[in-house]
């Protein structure tokens, strides 16, 4: 079976999971998802506060290697294990999450372009591009509302190494992509050229 791999990338709150939604809605059990942010890296012997002050938004916060291992696992067409990140407690779970191997594997987060080797695996590759007001209103409302935060600490998050760090890797990885979507899921035209485009390659 050969695989097809599409890479979604951009912002915070840029849009990506919409799209990503869209897409499974669309095709179902032809598509899996491998979510980058599952791969953060496991701390072990840091507390809470300590946990909450580390750099989330920083390529060396993934844990790389086994994303890799996974990733071409999925395109070889074997059924993984991948981790379970626990954003209420700045930590990985004790879950682990099956994926079997589908036609189309998207793979989304925000430095997934960054990392040439993790490119390297990808067929098509998508950047979401959304103004930046809009991406941070949407992240104060996801880390309020889903992931138990306070307004005053999703602030300071985002000034001292979201929008640093976006500047730095996410914004530069944006020339690695093949199709870059303004407004995310939202972007009907957009979509229906991507959807196009899937089921050629299913079709083959």
């Amino acid at each position: 079976m050969e695989v097809l791999v599409i890479g979604i990338a951009g912002g915070t709150g840029s849009g990506k999971t919409t799209l990503t939604e869209r897409l499974k809605e669309r095709f179902g059990p032809d598509v899996s998802v491998l979510y980058h942010d599952n791969y953060y890296k496991k701390h072990t012997g840091m507390t809470y506060e300590e946990r909450s002050k580390l750099n989330y938004d920083h390529p060396d916060a993934f844990d790389s290697d086994l994303f890799i291992r996974d990733l071409k696992a999925l395109k070889r067409g074997e059924t993984i294990h991948c981790p379970v990140y626990d954003y209420t407690i700045h930590n990985r779970s004790d879950k682990t999450l099956e994926i079997r191997p589908t036609r189309v594997v998207i793979v989304e987060g925000i430095l997934i372009f960054e990392n040439a080797e993790v490119r390297d695996l990808m067929d098509i590759k998508i950047f979401v591009d959304t103004d930046a007001d809009v991406r941070i209103l949407r992240r104060v409302l996801r880390d309020v509302k889903e992931r138990e935060r306070t307004l005053d600490s999703v602030v300071s998050q985002y000034l001292t190494t979201v929008k640093p760090m976006h500047e730095a890797f996410v914004e530069p990885s944006k020339k690695y992509a093949d199709v870059i979507v303004p407004l995310g899921g939202h972007n009907d035209v957009a979509l229906d050229m991507i959807i196009e485009r899937i089921r050629v390659e299913l079709g083959k």
